[in-house]
């Protein structure tokens, strides 16, 4: 698929589809909209009467144009409010407007939008994204349809009409959009195709293709280190473990040094506690949903090129069942000397985030965010849309957040209530691994706070927004690469 930020006036596009992007406010029909109404005898007009089209942020509909225009199919798309109208707004829109036009079999697709905030290359960019996300189809996995077709002809060129000189945009949309797909189809992968050695590999082809630093540490490595709470968990598994520590340097001197974490659980089974039936251990695949999110803004910063150093960290490993398994009451000491009870073996996730916040931190870094599939209390609290967002530093938090709405994702800053702590206490070691169940989210990202000592943190519970059973927005069922645009949207505010 091509993008084109042209300069030809939408009266003037010829193509197969030309789809209009309309506010609530943008009706009646007048100027230049107006005018294309009477070139095509009213079929505009007829078209917005007939579904009773009034903008309505999401509507779409679409027709037929008669013998002798210049375009083939004319429809328009809602964008609500024009008050209200974000980037995202025009993201939703132009993925709706791209599955319009595949539905009609259309091979060249023009979009005519308003520019958002008087901004030309955001705008563009949005336009851009809502496009490629929309229309990514991952049927790696089915036997027939491999070219993700559905029986609908692909769009091949996209313009975007009154954005020229936009190209920079749609080369910043691309990068993201890679990060965003890689994050998806590992998220997508069943586990028995992404395996912690799979996400190393990952890890490998993004330093290879870019020129970042590569260190991955063995079970010996990470032995010397006295990652002991991270090999707890991995030592059931046939599979080895691999601790992944990917490093994009810049060409000048780093504006900053921060560091992204990326919970890597390939397979959660729950270990000994083991998840029994209604408790979705079929969808334990997405349990690396962090770990993806990291390295598809690994993906996206390394063509992006920023003025900042970035460690981006997983401690990838399988949570399983086998004589070597951890047991409930086990003692686990992590890598900055904490010992902890494990009192429940399905909460895992936290003791491997635990050694990579502690490696992290001992690599002088500015900042530290981690991304993490991390409690169902989350989902509780959330719902399936909305990440949890924890930290006790009110400028690092306020920065992850203006990223976050910049890329259109949506997380809740939730409370790191001290006094919750007092459920991780325990008579045999410095903390158990799991609280009460009320708080369940909040409880959690206390105890990785006792892993990260002065630097600036952040903990981000994506549990719920890493997967969708539905087509929504510019998403399609399966993962949605949910992350990773916020990740990259920060690392570049860096800069400023």
């Amino acid at each position: 698929m091509e993008f084109h930020a042209s300069n030809t006036p939408l009266l003037d596009w010829s193509g197969d589809a030309l789809i209009i992007g309309l506010s609530e406010d943008a009706l009646p029909l007048t100027g230049t909209l107006a005018e294309l109404n009477s070139r095509v005898s009213g079929l505009l007009q007829d078209l917005i009467d007939d579904v009773e089209f009034t903008g309505k942020d999401g509507a779409t509909a679409i027709t037929r144009v008669g013998s002798g225009s210049n375009i083939r199919k004319l429809g328009v798309v809602g964008l609500g409010s024009s008050n209200a109208m974000t980037a995202d707004t025009l993201r939703r829109a132009a993925a709706a407007a791209a599955r319009l036009a595949k539905k009609e079999k259309s091979a060249s697709l023009g979009l005519s939008m308003p520019v958002v905030q008087d901004d030309p290359a955001l705008t563009a960019q949005a336009l851009a994204e809502g496009v490629s996300l929309a229309l990514h189809q991952d049927n790696r996995f089915k036997s027939e349809d491999k070219d993700g077709k559905n029986g609908k002809a692909p769009v091949e060129q996209v313009h975007l009409l009154g954005l020229a000189g936009q190209e920079s945009s749609l080369q910043t949309a691309q990068a993201i959009c890679d990060g965003v797909i890689l994050a998806r189809e590992l998220v997508s992968a069943p586990a028995n195709i992404v395996t912690p050695e799979a996400l190393a590999q990952t890890a490998q082809d993004i330093a290879t293709a870019h020129g970042l630093e590569l260190e991955i540490l063995e079970q010996a490595d990470c032995e010397a280190l006295g990652m002991g709470a991270y090999l707890g968990v991995a030592k059931a598994s046939d599979l080895p473990a691999k601790f992944i520590h990917l490093t994009y340097k810049p060409a000048g001197t780093p504006a900053r040094k921060l560091a992204i974490i990326g919970k890597g659980l390939t397979f959660d089974s729950g270990g000994l506690n083991i998840k029994g039936a209604g408790s979705g251990i079929e969808m334990m695949k997405i349990d690396m949903g962090g770990a993806a999110a990291m390295l598809g803004a690994a993906k996206a910063i390394a063509q992006l090129k920023p003025n900042t150093e970035v460690h981006f960290i997983s401690a990838a490993a399988e949570n399983m069942i086998s004589g070597r398994a951890m047991r409930p009451g086990d003692i686990l000491t992590a890598s900055n000397g904490k010992t902890i009870e494990v009192n429940n073996t399905d909460a895992e996730g936290r003791l491997t985030l635990a050694d990579a916040l502690v490696f992290a931190e001992k690599l002088g870094v500015d900042a530290i965010v981690d991304l993490a599939t991390l409690t169902g209390a989350c989902i509780i609290a959330l719902g399936d849309d909305i990440a949890g967002l924890f930290s006790e530093n009110d400028e690092l938090a306020g920065a992850i957040a203006a990223a976050a709405e910049a890329a259109g994702e949506k997380f809740w800053r939730l409370p790191m209530e001290e006094k919750y702590f007092d459920g991780l206490k325990s008579i045999v070691a410095d903390m158990k691994n799991t609280g009460p169940r009320p708080g369940g989210s909040i409880t959690a990202a206390l105890f990785l706070k006792q892993f990260v000592t002065s630097t600036p943190w952040v903990h981000l519970d994506v549990a719920g927004p890493v997967w969708t059973e539905k087509e929504s927005g510019y998403n399609n069922p399966g993962g949605t690469g949910f992350g990773v645009r916020t990740l990259v949207h920060w690392v570049l505010r860096q800069e400023a």
